[in-house]
């Protein structure tokens, strides 16, 4: 049986922690052992129990997310961390960046999206690059006029960005090199995407998702 992801969440606004929470206990490989609303409760949790990551909102009441990142930095502690904030600001991701964090995820992001990001962070296949965060946001999402046929195949928003490219013909590496992901995480959505629409070749997967008008 794998060993379960312990993670620690730190967000003061307790809704929103909730449905995180949620969110990622529904997940086979993820336990939320500890969840506070504040930087120095994250602090303590960590000082007394060992986790192998720690999801931090930025903005909280005294100790903020970047002060938490300073601390597991300066404690030379051996756990990944996640920033989870609503700046899309490349001045703050390139300070979480400096201060060692695995990866910036934007709060309106797809759920799904901070899902895929813990695995890669966890398997140390994600790639932090700015205009990646960028790509996370919702609003605006190029895919709307398709919302029935991701629905009807439960697509996530990356998976789309992944079939649409499949569809043009672009190879896993040009894939990954213009979403900024790994070819790993491609290939594993690519795998995903045979899945979801029954196919057993690329040709099926292209021939299923111009069917549907993509």
């Amino acid at each position: 049986m794998t060993n379960k992801t312990k993670i620690l969440l730190a967000d003061d606004h307790k809704l929103f922690a909730a449905g995180i929470e949620k969110l990622l206990s529904n997940e086979p490989d993820f336990s939320v052992e500890i969840v506070v609303h504040n930087g120095k409760e994250a602090l303590a949790a960590l000082e007394e129990d060992k986790m192998d990551l720690v999801i931090t909102d930025m903005n909280m009441p005294g100790l903020n997310g970047l002060d938490i990142l300073q601390y597991i930095k300066k404690k030379r502690w051996k756990v990944k961390t996640i920033v989870l904030s609503m700046y899309d600001d490349e001045e703050i991701f390139k300070k979480c960046i400096k201060q060692g964090v695995n990866a910036y995820v934007l709060k309106n992001a797809d759920p799904e999206e901070l899902i895929y990001t813990i695995r890669e962070v966890m398997e140390d296949r994600y790639l932090a690059n700015f205009d990646h965060v960028l790509n996370q946001a919702e609003e605006g999402d190029e895919f709307e006029q398709y919302d029935h046929f991701k629905a009807a195949f439960k697509l996530s928003k990356r998976e789309m960005e992944i079939l649409r490219w499949i569809v043009k013909g672009k190879t896993n590496k040009e894939i990954a090199e213009v979403l900024y992901l790994s070819i790993f995480t491609v290939e594993t959505h690519r795998k995903h995407l045979h899945q979801k629409l029954n196919v057993s070749s690329v040709t099926e997967l292209v021939k299923k998702a111009m069917d549907m008008g993509l």
